[in-house]
């Protein structure tokens, strides 16, 4: 796909997501999100060609610019949407998969300073509450959604809700609205 192609997918994904999006010039010009993401791939690639001091240095720029830090390792899927934006921190070795979305202020960090893998891989699908942290080098299957301010440090299987600290899994009812459930009470703390 071209990268205007990977651009106009993107607006449509933020499209999709948020109700308050009235035109694509909207999303294209004042969101941060979205920004961040595209700055992210011009980084990541930056990383993988091993210019890591310019990747850094590119992606602490679009920190700047937009309150969200996304270390230039991390692995990002398409369609990725990140709704406000301000104090989202992703991790050099998280990997995103296709169709996540997460809310202002989550984390996707890590628990030691050991080498290796230590920050999460999140499914295709997933969709991250407001102000949750999911740390390690755990896994959270496609489809899960994780509640606002839950603090995630295990596993999870596929159509999970995940609420609480530490957060607790539960089966998703299929067909239950990923947009009420993280606005919803019961899944908040």
């Amino acid at each position: 796909m071209s990268i205007i192609g990977r651009m106009r997918e993107d607006i449509a994904a933020a499209r999709l997501r948020d109700p308050a999006a009235r035109s694509a010039a909207e999303v294209a010009l004042l969101y941060p999100g979205l920004h961040a993401i595209w700055v992210h791939r011009i980084s990541h690639a930056l990383w993988q060609r091993r210019l890591r001091l310019v990747a850094r240095a590119t992606s602490q720029i679009a920190r700047w610019l937009t309150g969200i830090e996304i270390h230039p390792g991390a692995t990002i899927g398409r369609r990725f949407f990140i709704d406000h934006g301000m104090g989202v921190v992703i991790g050099e070795t998280a990997e995103v998969g296709d169709d996540v979305m997460l809310y202002h202020g989550v984390t996707l960090g890590g628990r030691t300073r050991d080498a290796g893998k230590r920050h999460p891989t999140l499914g295709d699908g997933v969709a991250v509450g407001a102000g949750a942290k999911i740390l390690g080098p755990i896994t959270i299957g496609a489809g899960s959604v994780v509640g606002a301010n839950a603090v995630v440090t295990r596993d999870a299987p596929a159509d999970s809700v995940l609420i609480g600290i530490p957060a607790k899994a539960r089966t998703r009812v299929p067909g239950e609205d990923t947009r009420a459930l993280l606005t919803a009470p019961d899944y908040s703390i």
